[in-house]
């Protein structure tokens, strides 16, 4: 009997190693993951950090609102001061402009008694020193006269009275030619236009508001044209060179209350 034997190739150490491999192979790593402690903290500051600055931030409304309602409130209440204050000065200015007009109304009545004072002074005392003329000049109502004592042409006449702020006289209401007439001067020039020719004589009164007082420009020399004078009641005319005398005339200026009353005797004494 013969006996078989089967030789069976082992191979351990290599089959082992193959497995090995395989097994290596077919092992999948996987990485766990791992929190982060840094992260953590990073993003707990910036949640925190967040929330702190909205809470500031609607802090800062918060006072934003309120002052700004102060300053709103502030601010009415200026404008309300403004518009008092406005109204109160308004008042006042016209509560100024009644006083002043009450003033001048006042100074003016006190300016009308003494002026008609100071006429009854000075009809008892022609030089009394209230008088609101220059020396020597008479004064009747408003206006102030003098009556020349040298005889001169019209033209040298009419610049004499120039020379003292005046003019010849004229007539432009009947007061004036009754004053004039009552004092009976003759020979004296008047402030009418010279004329080309000569005129008969006329009244006084008739000339008064007449167009031959506004004097006009003539291209002709005085020894060739006729002033008028005053004679009496009546006017006349002679030739301009003719030497007589004159009457000047000017506004009176106003009566001083200090002159005026001055003189005034007090009872008391």
């Amino acid at each position: 009997m013969s006996e078989e034997v089967t030789y069976a190739d082992l191979k351990f150490p290599d089959s082992l190693k193959t497995e090995n491999i395989e097994a290596f192979e077919n092992f999948e790593i996987k990485e766990t993951p791992v929190t982060s402690d840094v992260s953590h903290h990073r993003v707990l500051a910036l949640t925190v950090l967040c929330s702190l600055l909205l809470i500031g931030l609607g802090i800062l409304g918060s006072m934003f609102y309120v002052t700004s309602k102060k300053q709103m409130e502030k601010l009415d209440e200026l404008q309300n001061v403004n518009e008092e204050l406005q109204g109160n000065l308004s008042q006042l200015l016209m509560d100024n402009m009644n006083n002043s007009m009450k003033i001048n109304n006042l100074s003016h009545t006190l300016q009308e008694i003494t002026t008609k004072f100071c006429h009854e002074l000075y009809r008892k005392n022609k030089d009394h020193k209230c008088k609101p003329c220059p020396e020597k000049w008479l004064w009747h109502e408003n206006s102030c006269y003098l009556l020349t004592t040298t005889m001169k042409s019209w033209q040298e006449s009419k610049m004499e009275c120039s020379a003292q702020n005046a003019s010849l006289l004229k007539i432009n209401n009947k007061s004036i030619s009754n004053y004039i007439k009552s004092k009976k001067l003759y020979n004296f020039w008047l402030g009418l236009s010279p004329r080309y020719s000569s005129m008969s004589d006329k009244n006084l009164d008739s000339l008064i508001d007449s167009p031959d007082w506004n004097i006009n420009k003539t291209n002709k020399s005085n020894d060739k044209l006729y002033c008028g004078y005053l004679y009496g009641y009546n006017v006349y005319y002679s030739h301009c060179k003719t030497e007589i005398y004159s009457i000047c005339m000017q506004l009176a200026g106003p009566v001083k209350i200090a002159n005026t009353l001055s003189e005034v005797p007090d009872e008391r004494a």
